[in-house]
């Protein structure tokens, strides 16, 4: 294993901590203040003590009046209309169970709220997607505020539930962190047949009954669906961010070696609360955040992220921006294709050596920092293993050395391609980002006229009368944090690939969101600035002359600025983002919410 860096790892790491040395500084005062050399409940008012204990079995108030033992804390973002959520329901009496075996206790801290985009997609309900992640934050400081826990575990696995989870944690970062995944469903109907049945629905060749036939039979059980979209993108930046226990995020539900993992998660936060500055704020800094980025690059993951490890990064005092992904991105081999950049899905992914396999390969070229803190100890070289059961006991044995399938995951002598393929691409209109790992070379380059449109239905409307038949870069603005809350335009999908199929040149031009698993149309997502904060793409009228060029990174508006400045942005009509679907307690969120580079937060916004 090697110990030299690759150079622009070492030079992106280096500029995050020079432009962080106030905001880290600062978060780390924090920390230092409120943390105690004894438990967190010790010294508490006897009223105080009663009424955090009252509901507590007999033997576990024994235990916390001695005020000796940890005591760990459960947030929990258990629901059962989320499939990668309803293993979650019996996890408490399991930790419970497990804390008591260690000598510990452990209460439900609090639950936080967590909504299925899947379920909200192009519905008014995607409208509140986004914010629901500041406002899980808002709700883990809440659970965790009574100050009576030692360390904390978190239950998240889907799309704003995990960086709201950590955003929220690192409000506490002086405690011990576990995340505790619970897993992928199985694999079921491939995501190619699904995506060919959705583009035949989009054509009216088959009926609403046999797509939703399609859809069932893809999801279908509980666990995570295993496409790599934001949620699997979660969990891949939790194990390769040392949160997660080695080799625990794609362990399918209900089996023995899931429970084991959960189990062995438990003992991991007790006895980490029994040692020396294992806080989680401690254990996040600059290298961590950056190997998340190379985590991201190097599984094609998640769009998403782009706002997501922004958001998370300030939660912890550091200063992140599209440079630094889109430097990484130049140097990072594309080492898994999982769907929608391939064929496989994430369990094929697993069985082909997972993240031991893919971490390995990436330190063995200086690719990861190595020297970072994780919940199993110092270094990263603690998950280049794969977790198994020796005679029924949780154990880790090493990855094998080569793929199990090289169609899937690949060493890094043999990427798929030398790059990430996430690329920031600038221009008059600003700054947007573009994922290229599944889309096509001769995609890749877009010169055609504008369409513009307000609402991604507009434009779905137009494809229906059958006016999109050309050439064309389909504008979609007014879909920024502030203007409706950044809805993912995942409908767009399948009438642009359809599009691009039948041989025409299109792309998507949006201040707003693509789906985490943006496929294989090139679009230039989260637009900075939006039209409502004066960006450009407000003046932009049908026909404008637009291109897009991902090998070149840039993104244009052919149109004089002489021409431009005789021009007025038209008002955002923006009435029918305001209410209903509880829109308008979500107005405050909307007025303060940051740029999409600074992480579109309304809560981290000052940073």
């Amino acid at each position: 294993m090697t110990t030299h860096l690759h150079a622009t790892l070492a030079a992106v790491t280096a500029r995050i901590e020079q432009r962080s040395l106030h905001t880290r500084q600062a978060y780390l005062d924090v920390l230092a203040k409120a943390k105690k050399p004894g438990p967190y409940r010790g010294g508490m008012g006897c009223a105080n003590a009663a009424h955090a204990y009252a509901a507590m079995p007999a033997n576990d108030k024994l235990v916390l009046r001695q005020e000796r033992q940890p005591n760990v804390g459960i947030i929990t973002a258990y629901n059962d209309m989320l499939s990668a959520h309803q293993p979650y329901e019996h996890y408490p009496e399991k930790i419970r169970v497990a804390a008591r075996a260690a000598g510990a206790t452990a209460q439900i801290a609090g639950g936080v709220p967590a909504m299925c985009d899947g379920v909200t997609q192009g519905e008014d309900g995607m409208e509140l997607s986004l914010f629901s992640r500041d406002v899980i934050a808002l709700a883990t400081a809440v659970g965790l505020s009574h100050n009576v826990f030692d360390a904390a575990l978190f239950l998240g696995v889907c799309d704003k539930i995990v960086p709201g989870l950590f955003m929220g944690a690192l409000q506490f970062g002086h405690l011990p962190a576990v995340f505790v995944p619970a897993g992928p469903m199985t694999s079921g109907l491939s995501n190619d047949d699904k995506a060919k049945v959705r583009q035949q629905y989009a054509q009216g060749l088959v009926s609403r009954e046999v797509l939703l036939e399609a859809e069932q039979a893809a999801y279908h059980s509980a666990g995570t669906c295993t496409f790599y979209g934001t949620a699997n993108s979660n969990q891949m930046l939790m194990e390769i961010m040392g949160l997660h226990l080695p080799g625990s995020s794609f362990v399918n539900p209900g089996t023995p070696l899931r429970e084991a993992l959960t189990t062995d998660a438990v003992k991991r936060a007790v006895a980490l609360s029994q040692e020396k500055d294992t806080g989680m704020g401690y254990q996040i800094n600059a290298k961590v955040i950056v190997n998340g980025i190379v985590g991201l690059l190097a599984t094609g993951g998640s769009t998403n992220h782009t706002l997501h490890i922004v958001a998370m990064a300030r939660a912890a005092g550091l200063i992140v921006n599209w440079d630094d992904f889109s430097d990484l991105s130049a140097c990072v081999p594309l080492l898994a294709r999982v769907y929608p950049n391939g064929s496989a899905d994430v369990n094929h992914f697993q069985a082909a050596g997972g993240m031991g396999y893919l971490i390995a390969q990436l330190l063995s070229v200086g690719l990861l920092h190595e020297d970072v803190h994780t919940i199993m100890g110092q270094g990263l070289y603690r998950y280049t293993v794969e977790p198994w059961l020796n005679h029924g006991q949780l154990d880790w044995r090493e990855v094998p050395t080569l793929s199990a399938d090289e169609a899937v995951l690949r060493p890094v002598t043999q990427p798929f391609s030398a790059d990430g393929g996430l690329r920031l691409l600038q221009g008059n209109l600003g700054r947007a980002v573009v994922k290229v790992s599944a889309v096509k070379p001769e995609h890749r380059y877009v010169r055609a006229p504008a369409v513009v449109v307000t609402d991604q239905k507009q434009l779905a409307q137009l494809f229906k009368e059958g006016k999109l038949e050309r050439d064309f870069v389909a504008v979609v603005r007014d879909q920024g944090p502030q203007a409706n809350g950044m809805p993912e335009l995942h409908r767009l999908t399948p009438i642009l690939g359809l599009l691009q199929d039948k041989g025409f040149k299109v792309a998507l031009v949006t201040d707003g969101r693509m789906s985490g698993a943006s496929g294989k149309v090139p679009a230039a997502i989260h637009l900075s600035p939006e039209s409502v904060n004066g960006g450009l793409i407000g003046k932009v009228q049908d026909g404008d002359m637009m291109a897009l060029d991902c090998d070149t990174q840039t993104l244009s508006l052919e149109v004089s600025d002489a021409e431009l400045a005789t021009r007025t942005a038209p008002t955002p009509d923006l009435s029918g983002n305001q209410h209903g679907t509880g829109r308008d307690i979500f107005s405050l969120f909307r007025a303060h919410a940051s740029l999409a580079e600074a992480g579109a937060s309304p809560l981290l916004s000052q940073l």
